[in-house]
């Protein structure tokens, strides 16, 4: 075990620990740190290739108080009345409803996506957890039914993402020797007693463990990111052709600038006719943004990569709908330059090269972790200040405002590594998906 994640290992074993004093806490961490720092680099020379090199989001801030367990497993319909649903903070936001983590069967949750049955009409969510990937049918929000989880396929993992393609959903996980899962929706049609335990359709074995999944419906593509920094491609992208959406196949990878945290992959059609067709790479490369050109498999062009001042942790990012901008969060520059929840839209108008164009600060010092745009809206994942909803219909004008909110995490607005870990919101319902990190499962929706 390198010091690392001897450290993060550390940091896991305390949560639990609830000292009654900030000052007793402090000393005690400290101490403990201390000896843990000297054993660890007494033990350094064990650490496996298959380890990833710890993140910034793995460490919590220590003085967090653990938030108690809870009781109540499942809830429907609250309006947000005042400002609340229920216990909730709100604002323009109702509680459609929620799942716990008990319910589950699973102590964290993480990534969250969404489906829709083309041929029965239904929605469905799909939450990571820490042991597994769960399956909710969300069609009746005031009948939410778990349908039942499809276990991890090795070891449980705090890091769990997936995406949908067809009717086959893709899973990764930063679990050792976990691959790609690829599970068959159309079975969800036929579940009899939930919630059931699923088995994958096929598991692709070409990687190992990975942070993140990204897919490109259009041209059918799957491109897994941050998978081992000591692979064939520095733990950047990976190409997977879907043609067989069943049995994935290898197709090349790119990794001329290290690893790729998350991505979002498009075809392009915005404002720059020089690259017009091609398909876009955009990845968030923990200190940079790189935009490739990976239309040629077997050659990606690198076309342009990008910087900005306070640089903590280059996260994750989305384009707006005309392709024009593309806004970024940096998950750790909260932490270290003490400023709020801070978004940067870069003008992607030349892609060969990009600029700032404006910087949005939030109401709360939480810390911003994934966002997706649809139509005029920012969908934001805040961590403990929920689900935020900025309005970008003046992006041009660089005039972004919030409109509306959901806090799934009513115990503080803290900066630190709780609450909402990521949100689906394009089902054309207008039902919102919410993963929380704590709390489990939520559906919310603008207010009537």
């Amino acid at each position: 075990m390198d010091i690392l994640k001897c450290q993060q290992t550390y940091f896991i074993s305390l949560q639990g620990y609830t000292p009654q004093t900030k000052l007793m806490k402090k000393l005690l961490f400290s101490s403990i740190f201390i000896l843990l720092i000297i054993s660890c680099s007494n033990n350094d020379d064990t650490s496996s290739d298959d380890d990833t090199v710890m993140e910034e989001e793995e460490m919590d801030v220590i003085d967090n108080e653990p938030e108690e367990p809870e009781d109540e497993v499942t809830l429907s319909f609250i309006p947000c009345e005042n400002g609340m649903a229920g216990e909730y903070p709100c604002g323009g936001y109702d509680l459609l409803g929620r799942i716990s983590l008990q319910e589950f069967g699973s102590s964290s949750g993480n990534d969250i996506w969404g489906w829709i049955d083309a041929t029965t009409g239904k929605e469905y969510a799909l939450m990571g957890l820490n042991d597994g990937t769960a399956f909710i049918d969300i069609t009746d929000t005031e009948n939410l039914i778990y349908l039942g989880k499809l276990p991890t396929t090795t070891s449980s993992s705090s890091w769990r993402d997936v995406k949908i393609y067809q009717d086959y959903a893709y899973i990764v996980a930063e679990a050792s020797n976990h691959g790609v899962q690829v599970f068959d929706l159309k079975k969800l049609r036929n579940v009899v007693s939930p919630p059931e335990v699923f088995s994958s359709d096929f598991i692709y074995d070409g990687i190992g463990s990975a942070h993140n999944i990204v897919i490109n419906e259009e041209t059918g593509f799957a491109y897994p990111v941050g998978t081992n920094r000591n692979d064939q491609f520095n733990g950047g992208v990976h190409f997977l052709s879907l043609q067989n959406p069943g049995a994935p196949i290898a197709a090349g990878g790119w990794g001329n600038n290290g690893y790729t945290h998350d991505a979002q992959v498009i075809s392009y059609i915005g404002p720059d006719s020089e690259h017009n067709g091609a398909e876009i790479f955009v990845g968030a490369n923990e200190n940079e943004v790189v935009i490739v050109d990976i239309s040629q498999k077997d050659a990606p062009v690198t076309l342009s990569t990008l910087s900005y001042s306070f640089l903590g942790y280059t996260h994750q990012g989305w384009f707006t709908e005309d392709q024009r901008y593309f806004i970024l969060g940096d998950e750790t520059d909260e932490i270290n330059s003490g400023f709020n929840s801070r978004t940067l839209i870069f003008d992607m108008t030349d892609l060969d090269n990009p600029v700032l164009h404006d910087t949005y600060l939030g109401t709360t010092s939480a810390i911003d972790h994934n966002g997706y745009v649809v139509g005029d809206a920012f969908f934001l994942a805040n961590y403990t200040a929920g689900l935020r909803v900025l309005d970008i219909s003046n992006i041009d004008g660089k005039a972004i405002t919030e409109k509306g909110f959901f806090d799934t995490f009513p115990a503080s607005n803290n900066t630190q590594f709780d609450g909402v870990w990521s949100v689906y919101p394009f089902f054309e319902s207008g039902k919102i998906l919410i993963s929380d990190m704590n709390r489990g499962f939520f559906v919310v929706k603008k207010s009537e």
